[in-house]
């Protein structure tokens, strides 16, 4: 009997981010087939908003569908929902991940081993600053670190990326990280978290001496580890559909709801 391949669930509010995530994930997980749900209206709303109840359910209803549709996991690539997502979670039977909780983990850690307690967190919309913030409160509170966390807005990155100028976008979040890396007021950073997973591509030129954490490498590794199978003799294993030939990413793009 053919093997069975491991379905990996994905949501995001990013259309762009899905290749990414694609080949990570198939990466991390060779042979996976990868699942993904796109819907930019929900990312639209939590910034002009907040985290709507309507976005709320979006959410839910994606996470319904990608498990109901075999999915083994899900891994939520947007930081702004993670909450909505944790809210659901406990009412399905696969682990559903938020991308940024590997992310908070080190960056506690990093300011324990420190001789500085303070996590700097940039985001480029306000929607992620929340969320990301009680994130890693959160676990510093479960480790036992009393760390502070400070976070602020990179203006002007989140209407670049919009216009389609990425240049200018990367440029503004490595100016960022530069500044908050040397601070004014000598008040030194121990790890720098960029909480969005497209802030990635822009850390790398950054060039600084602390830590700059991203979230899309160890949410994806928190995926894998999530997706690896047990036994398919046993009946803990999970039910798997067999993968098609050269199977891949399977993208549905959520249409807005009607206003």
């Amino acid at each position: 009997m053919a093997g069975r391949a491991m379905i990996a669930g994905l949501l995001h509010t990013v259309p762009a981010l899905a290749p990414t995530f694609d080949a990570l994930v198939a990466d991390a997980v060779p042979g996976a087939h990868r699942e993904h749900v796109v819907d930019a209206w929900m990312l639209e709303t939590a910034i002009a908003g907040g985290v709507t109840p309507a976005v709320s359910e979006r959410v839910a209803s994606h996470l319904r569908h990608l498990a109901e549709s075999g999915a083994d996991a899900i891994l939520v690539t947007c930081s702004s929902i993670g909450e909505a997502a944790e809210a659901v979670a406990d009412s399905l039977p696969i682990p559903v991940i938020r991308v940024d909780a590997a992310m908070a983990a080190q960056a506690t850690r990093l300011a324990r081993e420190s001789d500085s307690a303070h996590i700097v967190v940039l985001a480029t919309n306000t929607g992620t600053l929340g969320p990301t913030t009680r994130l890693i409160e959160r676990e510093a509170a479960a480790q036992g670190v009393a760390a502070v966390v400070t976070a602020s807005v990179v203006e002007g990155a989140a209407a670049a990326r919009a216009a389609g100028d990425q240049a200018t976008h990367d440029r503004l979040i490595a100016e960022a990280v530069r500044e908050a890396a040397v601070p004014s007021d000598g008040d030194k950073a121990a790890v720098l978290v960029l909480a969005q997973a497209s802030m990635a591509g822009a850390a790398e030129s950054a060039g600084v001496a602390i830590p700059v954490l991203t979230s899309p490498a160890g949410g994806v590794a928190r995926l894998a580890e999530a997706l690896t199978p047990s036994d398919p003799g046993t009946s803990a294993a999970s039910a798997n559909r067999l993968a098609t030939p050269g199977s891949g990413g399977t993208s549905t793009v959520a249409e807005a709801p009607t206003r």
